[in-house]
């Protein structure tokens, strides 16, 4: 993959944000971008806490300019997970195959994985992915989206290649 392609982890902890808990899952998630090719330039740990959310994946996107943003955490039922709700206020549309195969490769591991409502979208010309809060849960969502990002990059910065050659 090109090393243009840069990219931001946000994780989503109310523990993380105030020191109480390691960001593993940032660090995994960097981890897998890392060997597949992206540049991770930009990592933080915000609350739960949508104005928070939204203004980071705005900044991301449009003023830092990155390919690729993914979030770890605030994506189940709990009163506090409220990464869905700041996704959509941000994104442009919507990418349903991405969570669909996210749900769809934890499915094959616990049927908690249909609680799940990550989201995944467009900004202008970045692509926002949320996975979940857990090490394990990034490693498995990750890795089965990791194999179509490159293709989905290209295409969303105007690649006109046809898509079946």
């Amino acid at each position: 993959m090109d090393s243009d392609l840069k990219a931001g982890i946000l994780t989503i902890s109310d523990k993380g944000s105030r020191g109480e808990r390691v960001d593993e899952s940032g660090k995994t998630a960097a981890e897998m971008l890392k060997t597949a090719g992206f540049e991770p330039v930009k990592l933080k740990i915000v609350p739960d806490n949508i104005k928070q959310i939204v203004g980071t994946l705005i900044d991301w996107a449009d003023n830092q300019k990155l390919s690729l943003i993914v979030t770890s955490g605030g994506t189940g039922l709990s009163p506090t997970d409220l990464t869905p709700q700041a996704m959509r206020s941000v994104i442009d549309y919507e990418v349903p195959g991405i969570a669909e195969a996210m749900r769809a490769e934890s499915l094959k591991k616990t049927p908690h994985a249909m609680l799940s409502r990550a989201v995944a979208g467009v900004r202008g010309s970045c692509l926002i992915i949320n996975l979940p809060g857990s090490p394990g849960g990034v490693q498995e969502n990750l890795g089965v989206v990791i194999p179509a990002l490159k293709h989905g990059l290209l295409k969303l910065a105007g690649d006109p290649a046809d898509c079946a050659s």
